[in-house]
């Protein structure tokens, strides 16, 4: 049994504060709203002057710290065995688009993940696919080489098959079909000819699909969400605008509840006014914050890494490739969490749903997210500046700041 004793524990819907939590196995076995607890059998863990919040669940994320997913070798073991010194304590392998082959393998390395967890890292979830289904006008970081946009009738109504190139789109279809369980989410254009027939085959086989990398209209986005996609990949980045007469994508998506927005919480993607406005539009349950980072993330400034096998470099507002072009972020998620609080300026609880109740919840996993009694214990405990002081998975102190726990 573990107490944490004397923090502020962010609930769901307050700050308790000078309270106790105690931890029994991998799950909360009681709040206390007295810093003292007396129990002989338990171990202390003096969380005074700290916020104890739910484990971070970045849902996009394809490297930290030099690692990217797409690397070969362990390179998701090791992704996971760095996250939480950031408070992560779940979260979504993110790849770009590539070949079947590296799609193949890096799923395999999702699965034995999944399947054994490594001590002391982040637990891995099926994965999050930017996948080769998007448009090449939107594609930003993505190789365009590795896109399919045409149509054929080989394989079911309305198959995508290759632009160009060695594959098809039905290889990598066919990688999907054959790791179900390692792909959590898919990201698409759904104004590609074939794209909302897409939409319902992937909901139909278990997926969630997101809307993304997109130069869709309003009316083409609303098809896509009557067809099934729940889910919209990093809102306002690499997709319409919105305007008054033309709302575009972004129009689609904060008009519908149905939604789940990601939003890259960095201040730089996308300016903290617009955070502000997405997130009072559909509420903290409707948007959730990810990093999007790469393996430029916990890196000095000017240092480079890959990102899909492409040289990366990190800048002082994100990483970018060679030629200039924004390559995803260098954000962790205890800053997003802090970015939110101190620019956007959201309340603790708000930040705290939106960095872990909400993924947690847009992914079906019931009992994370949230501190209550009987829920999973993943856990960090934040110092007053919300830099990651301890972390918890199941119960367990994987990470010390100072040291690896």
């Amino acid at each position: 049994m573990i107490v944490l004793a004397g923090g502020d524990l962010v609930l769901p819907d307050r700050i308790l504060t000078n309270a106790s939590l105690i931890v029994d196995g991998s799950r909360i076995a009681a709040i206390e709203s007295t810093a003292r607890v007396d129990s002989p059998d338990a171990t202390i863990v003096d969380a005074s002057d700290c916020y104890v919040v739910p484990g971070f669940v970045d849902v996009h994320v394809h490297g930290v710290e030099g690692h990217d997913t797409l690397d070969g070798g362990a390179a998701i073991a090791e992704i996971a065995s760095r996250l939480p010194r950031y408070g992560v304590t779940a979260f979504c392998p993110t790849t770009v688009a590539c070949a079947p082959a590296e799609l193949r393998a890096v799923l395999a390395q999702v699965k034995a993940a999944r399947v054994s967890r490594p001590p002391d890292s982040a637990r891995v979830l099926p994965a999050h696919l930017e996948s080769n289904f998007i448009n090449p006008d939107y594609r930003g970081a993505q190789p365009a080489d590795c896109l399919r946009v045409s149509i054929a009738d080989r394989e079911g109504p309305r198959a995508f098959t290759a632009r160009e190139g060695e594959f098809t789109a039905n290889d990598v279809l066919q990688v999907i079909r054959s790791a179900r369980p390692d792909v959590g989410i898919v990201t698409l254009a759904p104004e590609l000819p074939g794209g909302v027939e897409l939409v319902r085959s992937l909901v139909t086989a278990g997926h969630l699909v997101s809307i993304g990398h997109t130069g869709a209209t309003f009316d083409e986005a609303i098809a896509a969400i009557e067809a099934g996609a729940t889910h919209a990949t990093h809102l306002f980045n690499r997709m319409t605008p919105m305007g008054h007469r033309d709302p575009g994508v972004v129009g689609a998506l904060l008009s519908r509840q149905d939604v789940v927005a990601e939003l890259i919480c960095d201040g730089h993607h996308v300016h903290p006014a617009m955070c502000r406005l997405a997130i009072t539009a559909k509420g903290v349950d409707g948007v959730m914050a990810i990093t999007d980072g790469t393996a430029g993330s916990g890196l000095s400034v000017g240092s480079t890494a890959s990102l899909g096998g492409r040289r990366i470099r990190v800048t002082e507002h994100g990483a970018v490739l060679d030629e200039g072009t924004l390559a995803g972020s260098t954000l962790t998620m205890d800053r997003a969490f802090r970015t939110i609080v101190a620019r956007f300026e959201f309340s603790i609880v708000e930040a705290a749903t939106l960095c872990s109740m909400t993924p947690a919840r847009q992914l079906g996993l019931a009992g994370f997210g949230f501190i209550a009694e009987g829920a999973v214990a993943d856990l960090v405990v934040l110092d007053r500046g919300f830099r990651v002081v301890r972390t918890f998975i199941d119960g367990r102190e994987v990470y010390r700041s100072g040291g690896v726990a």
